[in-house]
């Protein structure tokens, strides 16, 4: 029997109307590294890894208005504040500050296609009370 769990969320499929725009932007601001890039079910698909997280790409644009069946993708970073000051510093549009609150911080950004990002740093307390859970 293996200790390996039966299931595990591996990744998250993104559409990409201009796919080269969004990888710059992932790997200029959560240092994105493409792990595959090759055609499958006919059109180009790129696999990129951000810490252990995974997101693929299809170079096709979203299909439909708005975010369809999702929210937001949650990226934990550290030194949040640091961030804001370099994403603001070099035009970014950042509709608020970050927004604090006992069990850490979060930031709110739009990366392209309207992809709604959740910028977040947990507090310690908060990494604590959920070992395991965060990196």
């Amino acid at each position: 029997m293996s200790d390996r769990p039966s299931f595990n969320l591996h990744h998250v499929h993104v559409f990409a109307s201009n796919l080269d725009l969004s990888l710059a932007f992932y790997a200029r601001w959560f240092g994105a590294r493409v792990v595959w890039d090759a055609p499958y079910a006919g059109s180009r698909n790129v696999f990129v890894q951000i810490g252990v997280g995974r997101l693929h790409f299809y170079d096709q644009p979203p299909r439909g208005e708005g975010r369809n069946a999702f929210h937001h993708l949650g990226i934990q970073v550290d030194a949040l504040d640091a961030l804001y000051e370099r994403m603001r510093d070099d035009g970014v549009p950042l509709r608020q500050p970050v927004k604090r609150s006992a069990d850490g911080a979060y930031l709110m950004v739009e990366a392209p296609d309207g992809v709604l990002l959740e910028l977040f740093e947990p507090a310690s307390e908060r990494r604590d009370a959920l070992p395991g859970y965060y990196v």
